[in-house]
């Protein structure tokens, strides 16, 4: 850890780690995590299948230009600019274009709305809010009966919005502009699975509802599903861009933290809110001492803590100022055995990694104790 880490201007998240579950921008967001302090574990949930490859997208550009749509719904700008290009690609652009011209085109918000107009398009609406709900308000409030309608699809089904429209009598033509695929490699999200359980993350961030879905379903083909949830619902923080996003895990019971903005930046944002929030700050022998997930700020010093140490850490702030005992601080560090003397090689550690020897007290053939401070100890004397 080099001088500039240790300054008091480390970042709000900085001693956390944050799980990237995103396939496309993962580098935008990975960057916007550590420039805050955070340690990044990328685990890319899904890959994005290349529009060109797509044989379902060339069916329903060719369906879409032999019989114009009346209404046609865009929903993302990534989405709706490759479904251009890979009509261009085949030699359908300008025919593709043509048809969409004379099309009444809803836009789901102004990313979208540039895409739609970089084309040479021009929307008919977009509603200030970017939900798709009000998308679907609109088109049913003005009736939809007998009218052909193309949705993008933008990687997952859009829930209740397709249905929606086929039982108010329209006929709908999806447009599968990318498809989530599982990741070819899936060691990393393995490796994000272990950690998540073994809480050595302390949020993991989700930018679609497939990347969750994904990561649940392959937490269940390895019998972890359990484990990941019981994780998720309390001690690792599940982010999630937007609330289609956070579907998945709702429908498992996990309450999601998401921001008012549909946007990386203000998740990001939220992160250095929620998750300093979280963590546990104690006043122990004259300093404040906060626990982190892998690091402690001491008076503001950050100072990162090996694995081992961080679980004897939280066993002793359980029960801040009380006596813990040796065999009790053994059973919290992880694949130990029954040696105890691995808990003092440990504590003896973690006593280096702090820089401040007496914030633990050893207490002779009991064990050991956080020096909680004299005036805090009522405050804490119920453990």
């Amino acid at each position: 850890m080099d001088e500039e880490e240790q300054r008091p201007d480390h970042g709000p998240l900085a001693g956390f780690t944050v799980g990237v579950t995103a396939a496309r921008r993962a580098d935008e967001l990975g960057a916007l995590l550590r420039r805050r302090g955070a340690a990044v574990l990328h685990a890319p949930a899904l890959r994005i299948v290349p529009l060109a490859d797509d044989s379902e997208l060339l069916a329903a550009t060719k369906d879409i230009i032999r019989q114009a749509p009346d209404i046609a719904v865009a929903t993302t700008a990534i989405g709706f600019r490759g479904w251009v290009e890979a009509a261009d690609g085949w030699g359908l652009g300008e025919d593709l274009l043509s048809r969409l011209g004379g099309v009444r085109i809803l836009a789901r918000g102004p990313k979208v709305k540039g895409a739609v107009r970089a084309a040479g398009l021009t929307e008919e609406w977009s509603p200030s809010s970017e939900s798709m709900a009000e998308v679907l308000d609109r088109l049913l409030e003005e009736g939809v009966e007998g009218l052909r309608i193309a949705v993008q699809l933008h990687g997952e089904p859009l829930p209740g919005f397709v249905e929606a429209l086929r039982v108010g009598g329209a006929e709908v033509v999806g447009v599968p502009v990318y498809r989530w695929m599982p990741p070819e490699d899936i060691a990393p999200v393995d490796r994000l699975l272990d950690a998540a359980v073994a809480r050595g993350v302390d949020a993991v961030t989700f930018t679609s509802a497939p990347a969750a879905a994904s990561l649940l379903s392959r937490a269940e083909e390895r019998g972890l599903l359990t484990d990941l949830l019981a994780a998720l619902g309390h001690d690792v923080l599940p982010a999630c861009v937007g609330p289609v996003t956070a579907l998945p895990l709702q429908a498992r019971g996990i309450d999601t933290v998401q921001p008012e903005r549909f946007r990386l930046g203000p998740l990001v944002q939220l992160l250095c809110q929620e998750l300093p929030g979280r963590a546990r700050a104690l006043p122990v022998a004259g300093h404040r001492v906060e626990i982190r997930g892998h690091a402690v700020l001491v008076d503001g010093d950050l100072r990162p803590v090996p694995p081992a140490g961080m679980s004897l850490l939280r066993a002793l702030a359980r029960r801040p100022g009380w006596v813990v005992a040796r065999s009790d601080l053994l059973r919290a560090l992880p694949g130990t055995g029954r040696d105890e003397h691995a808990v003092e090689t440990a504590m003896a550690r973690l006593r280096t990694a702090l820089g401040t020897p007496k914030l633990i007290q050893t207490v002779v053939k009991r064990g050991y104790r956080l020096a909680l401070d004299p005036a805090a100890e009522t405050k804490y004397a119920d453990g």
